[in-house]
């Protein structure tokens, strides 16, 4: 006769035990409030603004969202200004566009806010010339901003000026300004494709506007993408064991921009980019998963915007990606039932300095509980609910961020008991067995060339950021 496999409860884990300090994950401070957690590393450079200030950062107001802005320079007036241009339209092949004039007489027509031109200069009277820089919100034709110089007027037309351009990058643009802030990304912003069946997507912003399943509470500002799942089950497994990865992330992300101007220099002497946010997930794991070499991901949910943050007179597109993932490995023996909860913050970027160039920055504050915890049988399973998020400027890809918060079991010999979940937990042991019940947080990611589009120098490779692994233990014991 077949024996009947012994089953082994992870005993119910106190409260204390349960909501460990942020320290257990990350350091031993608490996690900051978002609005200093947000705040870029770079350190800004000594120059300023003509009137001694920073230029503000913002997000670009629903009625900017078509602004240019211009700059000459060496030529006399030439610093970046806001212009009554628009880009009607753009060939990223021929890298071609066409700029027409906003006013009274609509495109062709009007008045510009171009400053007058040098003596001898070809200036048209379109306002556009060869050695313009340009920077221009979603157009027509480039919908991640367009970011160029112009190097020649080809002709005009009733649509515009056709112009042909050339990459440029930011520092033509912001010379030897300064310009720090973080901008919430407004979550009605985001294109969202579902990659599962049951995925569900819920958001809330100021003025009571909310979407998602009714009852549904998510904070003002935040995201949150709700999925359920079945996963691979191990060969032999019970009906009972079928596998299966429910639960939500909830993120609130924020855009981190820094430039620190250097007139000394050719190019900023300070610049920062990267992402943030709070984070909020909760997932539970059931059944017997099929054993794996390596964690399985699913992605359940890709999500794209394009936050327009005004810098000063001018519109700085921010391209975000985020791909919600689950990720299970196991040996294919253990069947677990396990609910998880974690919280917290993030940060992944790179910042810029003369002396040492592009470097990493990876932060991780969070706290973890688990709800509800069995493991049958001896072995292992690990599961994560995370998100890679990609930060670029004007479609040119900067940072890659993969943040992934986990649960990681382990069940060593036998057992098998009993647990009331509550107040006054109750734990009645038939057998003996060794368990341990971990959380963690991975935070990976790969700085990328294209950040030369702040003027910066070109690296000949992509840089890792590293790896930022914490993990903590949330209880063990012998049962």
């Amino acid at each position: 006769m077949r024996k009947r496999p012994s089953r082994a409860v992870v005993p119910v884990l106190a409260a204390s035990a349960l909501f460990l300090v942020a320290g257990c994950s990350a350091s031993s401070a608490e996690p900051s409030s978002r609005a200093d957690r947000a705040r870029p590393v770079a350190a800004s450079a000594s120059s300023s603004t003509d009137g001694g200030r920073p230029l503000a950062v913002a997000a670009a107001p629903e009625a900017a969202a078509t602004s240019t802005a211009v700059a000459r320079p060496g030529a006399p007036g030439g610093r970046a200004h806001r212009a009554a241009l628009k880009v009607t339209s753009y060939d990223s092949k021929t890298r071609r566009a066409v700029i027409s004039t906003v006013g009274k007489g609509g495109s062709g027509g009007g008045v510009t806010e171009t400053p007058s031109p040098s003596a001898g200069s070809t200036v048209k009277p379109h306002g556009t010339t060869v050695g313009d820089v340009i920077a221009s919100a979603p157009a027509p034709g480039a919908p991640d901003g367009l970011l160029a110089k112009v190097t020649e007027v080809i002709g005009e037309s009733g649509a515009g000026v056709e112009v042909q351009t050339a990459p440029t990058t930011l520092d033509a643009l912001l010379g030897d300004d300064d310009a720090k802030g973080s901008v919430p990304v407004d979550p009605a912003s985001f294109d969202i494709e579902k990659l599962l069946p049951d995925v569900q997507v819920s958001w809330a912003r100021a003025g009571g506007v909310r979407v998602g399943p009714e009852g549904a509470k998510v904070p003002l500002g935040s995201l949150r993408i709700d999925v359920d799942a079945k996963v691979a089950t191990a060969p032999g497994a019970p009906a009972s064991a079928a596998a299966s990865v429910s639960g939500f992330v909830q993120v609130a992300p924020d855009v981190d921009f820094s430039y620190g101007g250097d007139a000394a220099r050719s190019g900023p002497g300070a610049a920062y980019l990267g992402v943030s946010g709070d984070w909020d997930a909760q997932w539970a794991v059931k059944g017997r998963a099929a054993a794996s070499a390596q964690p399985r991901r699913v992605p359940f949910a890709k999500l794209h915007a394009d936050p327009v943050l005004q810098v000063g007179p001018i519109p700085v597109v921010v391209n975000l990606d985020l791909t919600c993932y689950f990720e299970i490995g196991a040996d294919g023996t253990v069947t677990v039932d396990v609910e998880q909860h974690l919280k917290g913050d993030f940060k992944a970027g790179g910042t810029f300095g003369p002396a040492r160039g592009w470097t990493p920055v990876d932060e991780s504050h969070m706290t973890s509980s688990p709800v509800r915890t069995s493991v049958t049988a001896a072995g292992r399973v690990k599961s994560a609910l995370g998100a890679e998020a990609t930060v670029g400027l004007y479609g040119a890809v900067g940072v890659t961020a993969d943040l992934a918060p986990y649960l990681r079991g382990e069940v060593a010999g036998s057992a098998e008991a009993t647990t009331a979940i509550g107040s006054t937990g109750r734990t009645d042991v038939a057998a003996a067995g060794d368990w341990a019940l971990y959380g963690g947080v991975d935070l990976t990611g790969t700085l990328r060339m294209q950040l030369s589009v702040f003027g910066t120098p070109v690296f000949r490779r992509a840089i890792p950021l590293g790896v930022l692994h914490r993990e903590w233990k949330l209880a063990d014991g012998h049962v």
